[in-house]
């Protein structure tokens, strides 16, 4: 696909000695890719926090997105913001945050909480965490581009149990009926939340279906298989695009592939260890053919 410019830049500029934004390569390397999972999976390990399996189903998209399809007239919103870790990760791939900074994750008086602030980092325009929030604020983004006659794109990566927020349905509607087709919204369709699966809790599967009704154009795509995404992330033509990511929770640390603990407990040192010996993921995404 078709390389666009890649300079991201900070939404208010960040104190401290962060590096330059760098050129970044095209397409995003698979040795890049996973030099920055180990580094998110070590950061969660110091820092002894949990929240990494959600953080992993949704990390080779947000990889992809920021080093592929980011120029200086798009943005990105993550609404599932306790993935803030992915995003930490991402911008310091990027050259956007220091590897000093990263160390400070989750601690007293770090920039870098569990959850994204609004404002102060580069790349990150909003705070978010309450779910159903990001869509809301990315359809706004996207018709205020509209309205000044702005080029560019907005992504939104939204999680799938976050579509049982009444907010977010209520934003897509919203989306649809301004025809808002410089808005992608990614779905990372891992199929667990915090108190089982989304099946169990509230189903909305298929959710591609589902969500079809509102006349946005939906696409599928295998959410850990970079090809696969970037055909599925092309832009759309006259309304918005609903991507969703079929992926694995825990992906690449085969003791929290696909279980719901993940959601909750940080990673022991034995898992880190294995992960990045290289023992490989196991299992497919449930009720799909998508590895």
């Amino acid at each position: 696909m078709a390389r666009r410019g890649h300079t991201l830049r900070a939404e208010s500029r960040p104190h401290g000695a962060n590096p330059a934004p760098q050129e970044a390569p095209a397409p995003l390397a698979p040795g890049l890719l996973t030099l920055a999972r180990w580094r998110l999976l070590a950061m969660h390990r110091e820092a002894h926090v949990g929240h990494v399996g959600g953080n992993l189903s949704a990390f080779d998209a947000m990889m992809l997105v920021h080093h592929e399809m980011l120029g200086a007239a798009d943005r990105f919103v993550l609404s599932k913001g306790h993935a803030a870790g992915a995003l930490y990760v991402t911008l310091w791939s990027r050259g956007l945050i220091s590897e000093a900074e990263l160390a400070s994750f989750h601690a007293d008086a770090t920039r870098l909480p569990g959850h994204p602030p609004a404002g102060g980092l580069p790349g990150i325009r909003f705070g978010t965490g309450s779910l159903g929030h990001g869509l809301p604020l990315a359809g706004g983004l996207a018709l205020a581009a509209r309205l000044q006659r702005r080029e560019g794109r907005v992504f939104c990566l939204t999680s799938d149990g976050e579509w049982q927020e009444g907010s977010t349905f209520e934003a897509l509607i919203f989306c649809a009926h301004r025809r808002l087709s410089n808005l992608t919204i990614l779905i990372d369709h891992n199929r667990l939340q915090g108190f089982g699966t989304t099946a169990e809790v509230a189903s909305l599967d298929p959710i591609g279906r589902v969500l079809a009704g509102f006349d946005v154009e939906i696409r599928e795509a295998d959410g850990h298989d970079l090809p696969d995404m970037r055909r599925a992330l092309v832009p759309g033509t006259d309304r918005p695009v609903v991507v969703v990511l079929h992926t694995v929770k825990g992906r690449g640390v085969p003791a929290i592939e696909g279980r719901l603990d993940s959601h909750y407990l940080p990673l022991t040192e034995d898992q880190v260890r294995a992960a990045m010996l290289g023992i490989p993921p196991t299992g497919n995404a449930p009720g799909t053919g998508y590895a």
